[in-house]
């Protein structure tokens, strides 16, 4: 009888001791399932990112393909085309409630007014650098163009900087000011560039508006101005657009050249952390060089190679500095949660 007892006791401990690990058995293959999920929104993101950067770094390619047209004329059918695009896309995903509802604050279209005028800048001065064979500087303007972002958090957000964050600066100005003084002229287009998107990325930080409804805001301003300066061009006989199918297909294209890989940014964003962003961004001023140097044939001199080098190492100072604040505010919201 005893004996019985005992067996009873120790089958009903075998069960209880089961089901005592059955929750912490679910609770890893959670863990482990959740880890998983993480991954794959994680890889999916690098993708979506990678593709963005490479689109934006071939963009001499296709800018290149249009050098008999001017540059106003290819940023006005930019603009155009972008708006026509962005109106079916948004018609097609049925999102007109939710943009119109973002675009609702009159603060907010002033604050993208304002964004489309340095962006409208930037893509001006970038088509006009392609097409004058100024590759080259134009990604030098985009290597500096983080920290550029630097220095305007520090002059209007109140950011403040690391001391590897004041070395990297100091490095990436004593570049430049050798390319100053050995090329004995100013890299204007180098520093217009990242200026311009340094305070185009400021102004859209502040304004809380998703990448489709921000564009689509930005490009509805800028359309009267450029749908003026297109009928002009048409009555002066100046129009590029229809002479050949070639040119008035890559116009036509611009559009879609030009929105896609903004979602793409807008889609690698939402799934990765900023310090994958911050590594991933150099993959289009990187592309830009290698193409201006050994697909354009761009000269490359001694002051080229010090000014690189200078922002080079100030992106490495930089980028590793970016990625250890990163681990560490990962690491104490860990503790925290």
């Amino acid at each position: 009888m005893r004996s019985f007892r005992t067996c009873a006791q120790a089958r009903h401990a075998s069960r209880g001791s089961k089901e005592l690990r059955q929750p912490v058995r679910r609770a890893r293959y959670g863990a482990r399932a959740m880890a998983s999920s993480q991954r794959n929104e994680s890889a999916v993101g690098v993708a979506y990112a990678t593709a963005a950067y490479l689109a934006w770094g071939v963009f001499p390619v296709y800018f290149h393909a249009l050098a008999g047209v001017p540059a106003p004329q290819i940023l006005a059918h930019r603009i155009l085309w972008s708006l026509v695009f962005l109106v079916l896309l948004i018609t097609a995903l049925r999102r007109w409630p939710e943009i119109l509802r973002e675009l609702r604050s009159a603060g907010t279209v002033r604050g993208l007014a304002a964004s489309a005028v340095f962006i409208s800048a930037n893509w001006l001065v970038y088509i006009w650098a392609v097409n004058s064979g100024h590759v080259l500087e134009a990604s030098l303007g985009y290597f500096i163009n983080p920290l550029v972002t630097v220095v305007l958090g520090v002059a209007f957000l109140r950011d403040h900087l690391t001391r590897r964050q004041v070395v990297a600066v100091s490095l990436a100005a004593a570049g430049v000011v050798a390319l100053v003084v050995w090329a004995h002229r100013v890299p204007w287009i180098a520093f217009t560039l990242a200026l311009t998107f340094g305070l185009y990325g400021l102004i859209r930080k502040r304004v809380r508006v998703g990448a489709i409804g921000g564009l689509l805001c930005e490009v509805s301003v800028l359309a009267p101005a450029a749908a003026a300066y297109l009928a002009w061009s048409s009555r002066a006989g100046a129009n590029a657009f229809g002479t050949g199918a070639r040119v008035t297909v890559l116009l036509t294209a611009s559009g879609v050249v030009t929105a896609v890989p903004l979602i793409w940014f807008a889609l690698g964003v939402q799934r990765l952390r900023l310090s994958t962003v911050g590594l991933l961004q150099y993959l289009n001023p990187t592309t830009q060089f290698l193409i201006a140097v050994f697909a354009f044939g761009e000269p490359f001199s001694r002051a080229h190679a010090l000014a690189f080098g200078c922002i080079w190492l100030s992106l490495a100072l930089y980028t590793t500095e970016a990625v250890a604040v990163s681990r560490r505010l990962t690491a104490e919201a860990a503790r925290t949660g």
